[in-house]
């Protein structure tokens, strides 16, 4: 970990939204939300009448009816996104993507210019604001953990610095949420027990916390409650895994409507993938329920693939297993992810065939959706079922 608070985490506020703020005047001060089936985003104003990302359109329409819904422009995001990294890199070389709204920055060379973390923190934000017509929020602390933390408390249009000397009289107060890795079931085994702040996680020990969460997420918290997160800024690391995800509302839905939207999710990823030239072989399966918890299945492969057809399959009974808590519990997000990537069996962008498979059909009809686009060839249980726009994705 480094001696002082050099690192930032710089986070856009409200992003999509507050692209839409900016390109359209009359969206300026007024509760905006971005996507009308599923809200995609939402502005400060909105979220101040309880409207959140993956709400459905008519809950967040009666939650803000004086609300203005928008399209999403994801060309748009996406150039936004282009100019505030620049600033980002004209800033310092030592840049950590997270996000196409997000990243660490480590700004510990800079001071041989004379600049303190601080300053480089107002002059990036001036920056942003000036160059791109956008907020930015950012967090310097010792540690990335606490960057993080110190932007989330700064939120909106905010700086934070949290002094070494004054790290842990900032952090011990906050609720349990505003540790990495706590989320709502983590947190609900917390508070049962009364522990609600961090500082109560530090007191527990980690003996404790195992014995209550587990080895794993125990001694992850028992680190953080200390900040303990000895992770550098890294540069040009290339993602662990690519993946989609596709809010469903909270209307009822079929198991074949399930499959139809997991068969589209598994299209986009595997052209992310090819395009990349990436082959993983751990299919992992995200699940929200209509209770708000959630649950996670993964099955890894014996070979690394891209392969559509090899992958789906491997995802619709990672599905077909979890199809009991669904039914008993309501289905509001669906998501599938490949990780696990062989470099050494990497699959070029434009290879046609994949011997895995064994079948040339399927992996010609890869190779046409890659070449000419996703519209191209599509699938029959797909007809009138829109995903949804892409996310905008920052480059592998």
């Amino acid at each position: 970990m480094t001696t002082g608070a050099t690192i930032l985490h710089a986070d856009l506020d409200a992003f999509y939204a507050s692209v839409e703020q900016r390109d359209d005047p009359r969206l300026r001060g007024r509760p905006v939300i971005v996507g009308s089936g599923v809200v995609l985003a939402a502005s400060y104003e909105a979220k101040a009448c309880g409207v959140r990302t993956a709400m459905s359109g008519w809950q967040a329409r009666r939650r803000c009816p004086a609300a203005v819904v928008v399209e999403p422009r994801m060309s748009a995001y996406s150039a936004a996104s282009r100019a505030v990294f620049e600033v980002f890199r004209q800033t310092t070389p030592q840049v950590e993507p997270l996000s196409i709204d997000e990243a660490f920055l480590d700004v510990a060379g800079l001071r041989r210019l004379g600049r303190t973390p601080a300053e480089v923190a107002a002059g990036l934000r001036a920056e942003v604001r000036t160059r791109v017509g956008l907020p930015i929020t950012v967090g310097v602390a010792r540690t990335k953990f606490l960057a993080k933390v110190a932007s989330g408390v700064a939120k909106p249009d905010g700086l934070l610095l949290v002094p070494p000397d004054g790290e842990l009289a900032f952090l011990h107060p906050l609720p349990v949420e505003r540790l990495w890795g706590v989320g709502p079931v983590t947190a609900g085994k917390l508070r049962e027990r009364g522990i609600t702040t961090v500082g109560r996680v530090a007191r527990l020990g980690e003996a404790a916390l195992v014995s209550m969460l587990g080895v794993a997420a125990g001694r992850h918290l028992h680190a953080l409650a200390h900040n303990r997160d000895p992770r550098p800024v890294q540069v040009g690391r290339r993602r662990a895994s690519i993946g989609s995800q596709q809010a469903l509302g909270r209307s009822q839905r079929s198991p074949a409507s399930v499959e139809a939207t997991l068969a589209g999710l598994v299209d986009r990823v595997c052209r992310r993938m090819r395009a990349a030239g990436r082959a993983g072989r751990t299919v992992t399966l995200r699940l929200r329920f209509g209770d708000f918890t959630r649950a996670t299945r993964s099955h890894t492969m014996a070979r690394a693939t891209a392969h559509t057809q090899t992958i789906l399959s491997t995802a619709r009974d990672l599905l077909a297993a979890a199809r009991p808590l669904i039914e008993s519990r309501g289905l509001t997000l669906v998501g599938v992810s490949v990780g696990n990537f062989d470099r050494g069996n990497a699959v070029h962008p434009t290879l046609p065939f994949d011997s895995q498979s064994g079948n040339e059909l399927d992996a010609a009809l890869d190779a046409v959706r890659d070449r000419f686009g996703s519209s191209a060839v599509g699938r029959a249980v797909l007809l009138g079922r829109g995903l949804g726009p892409a996310m905008p994705m920052l480059p592998d």
